[in-house]
């Protein structure tokens, strides 16, 4: 009888690691998966091959609030980016107000022309736009804007805001002051990680604009970087503390 109980409660204490374990993704594929960070935020992650770091993980932030959802940085291609559009009209019930582009590199806007085929209103600084057309990038946001811009999603306003120069002379970041999360896409580094591509970077102004944003938003608890897992505010410093090195 002891037996046949150590095995039971083996098999619940198995059952539940993994249910707790696959219970961080909300929606997984090949292509893409979503990970829920509190009830109306979530992480969109979807894949980009290069030819020095390989097959790469990379974020984007989806904010949902009442009857309206608006996402940071598309998915790395149209088809990713088709099922996150789905997901958020027909899994959420959410019309899509914006989408906004944190810079010009594909990571970022690789799955554009999927939001303009859905309708959805495309957002980035007036910069990105500039670097994205010169750079040949095929689909280009829509409405360009200064160093700051703020949406109103449901009843909560959310920003997009440039502090400087660091991963690209155009990086911005956004702020949900309701959520206090900062998404700060690939200005701001996981823990670990290395300096990464630097073929359009300011490395000698990177620390000081991620101190210019730790400063300004003292209240910020979850930081989602552009590539690999979200932390809290050690993610600025460990970010500030690589790039002074």
């Amino acid at each position: 009888m002891k037996n046949c109980a150590l095995i039971l409660l083996t098999a619940i204490i198995l059952s539940f690691s993994t249910s707790n374990n696959e219970s961080e993704y909300v929606y997984t594929s090949e292509t893409l998966k979503i990970e829920s960070l509190t009830g109306n935020v979530f992480t969109h992650i979807s894949y980009l091959t290069t030819d020095d770091f390989g097959k790469v993980e990379c974020n984007g932030m989806v904010y949902l609030n009442g009857d309206e959802a608006i996402v940071f940085d598309t998915p790395t291609n149209d088809e990713s980016s088709a099922e996150l559009i789905n997901w958020i009209l027909k899994e959420q019930g959410k019309t899509i107000k914006a989408i906004v582009v944190t810079h010009f590199h594909n990571d970022c806007l690789g799955g554009l022309s999927a939001f303009h085929t859905n309708g959805v209103q495309s957002y980035a600084s007036s910069k990105t736009i500039e670097l994205a057309k010169s750079n040949n990038m095929e689909a280009l946001p829509e409405v360009g804007f200064d160093d700051r811009f703020t949406f109103q999603i449901g009843s909560e306003s959310v920003h997009a805001r440039f502090y400087g120069a660091g991963h690209t002379v155009d990086n911005m970041v956004g702020y949900i002051p309701n959520e206090k999360i900062l998404f700060g896409g690939c200005l701001i580094k996981s823990m670990n990680a290395s300096k990464g591509f630097l073929g359009d970077a300011a490395p000698a102004e990177w620390s000081t604009t991620v101190e210019a944003i730790k400063m300004d938003l003292p209240d910020v608890k979850i930081v989602i970087p552009g590539h690999g897992k979200h932390g809290g505010r050690e993610l600025l410093d460990y970010t500030i503390q690589l790039f002074r090195d």
